[in-house]
Order: structure tokens, then C-alpha cells, then sequence
């Protein structure tokens, strides 16, 4: 999948190319719609926290951080036992599990207040009142996709991604 960030001057604008998309066969869970906060955005699809912030990057590195410390906190646990504990391959693998959610909760906690940095560029033109509508497309479509969009909406700025898992 590629992600088409698609930066339009009015409301009308982006109603039209979601509207256009949706016939087409997007379906509004690839569809991702961010305005100001004044803007009215009727009946599309918003962009949700995992599209708006770093939360999605923030639980990828904190379990595997939070992983990896669990790992060498059972391996250590389990080369120096407390004295009189047997300890078994079983709690290393409860404290690898154990270490992978807390990363993942604490990072996540952080992440999601930390805006997504794909959206950085468009933040100043997002406040000046202008829409930015992102759409995941696979990577066959997307010369087609943004083709027809151009067609129908030359003042759509468009700019192409490989969107965050």
C-alpha cells in the first residue's frame, strides 16, 4: 500500500474526491480526512489517533525494547537465581512478555501525543484553513488514482508515501 497525501484548498474539494474515490471502490477505512479545528467536516472519514500522531511507531519500538529488557531480565534471573528458586525457560519467556507490553503501553503512552512527522509539512497550511485528505492505495492503483484525481481537481496537491505499518 501507498499512502496519497492530498493537500486541497476547501471544503468542497475534498467532498468531491472522497465522493469520487468511494465509487471507485476505496473503501472509507483507507480514506483519512484532517482539517482545522474550524472546519466542519460533515460526513467524512477523520483521521483517527493511529493516522495523527506516532503511536503506531511509538508500540513497535517499545515492545521490542521493552522485549529485549524482559529477555535479559529472565536470562539474568535465570543464570543467578534468587537464592533457593528454581527458575525455568518458562519465566524467561513470561518476562520477555511481560517486558514486550509494558514497552509497548509506555511507549504508546508517550507516542500518542507526539504528532506524526509525515504530517509536519502540511501543518501550517492545515491551520491556514486548507484540507489534507490521505489515501492508502495499493501500488498498482496509484499512478491511475492520482492520475484521475488530477483530472478532475487540478488544484489538488499530491504527494506519495509509503505508509507507517
Amino acid at each position: 500500500m501507498r499512502r496519497l497525501y492530498m493537500l486541497l484548498p476547501e471544503l468542497e474539494s475534498c467532498l468531491a474526491i472522497v465522493e469520487e474515490l468511494r465509487e471507485s471502490g476505496v473503501p472509507d477505512s483507507h480514506l483519512h480526512v484532517v482539517a482545522n479545528l474550524s472546519c466542519e467536516l460533515e460526513n467524512l472519514p477523520r483521521a483517527t489517533l493511529w493516522q495523527k500522531t506516532e503511536l503506531a511507531h511509538g508500540i513497535e519500538i517499545g515492545t521490542g525494547l521493552g522485549g529485549v529488557a524482559g529477555l535479559l531480565g529472565g536470562l539474568l534471573a535465570l543464570s543467578f537465581p534468587p537464592a533457593g528458586l528454581v527458575i525455568g525457560g518458562g519465566a524467561v519467556l513470561a518476562s520477555t512478555a511481560a517486558g514486550a507490553g509494558f514497552g509497548a503501553l509506555a511507549s504508546a503512552m508517550m507516542k500518542s501525543h507526539e504528532p506524526n512527522h509525515r504530517l509536519h509539512d502540511y501543518h501550517d497550511q492545515i491551520e491556514a484553513g486548507k484540507i489534507l485528505l490521505m489515501v492508502d492505495v495499493p501500488r498498482s492503483e496509484v499512478e491511475q488514482t492520482r492520475a484521475s484525481i488530477l483530472q478532475h481537481h487540478p488544484e489538488a496537491r499530491i504527494d506519495i508515501a509509503a505508509p507507517k505499518r
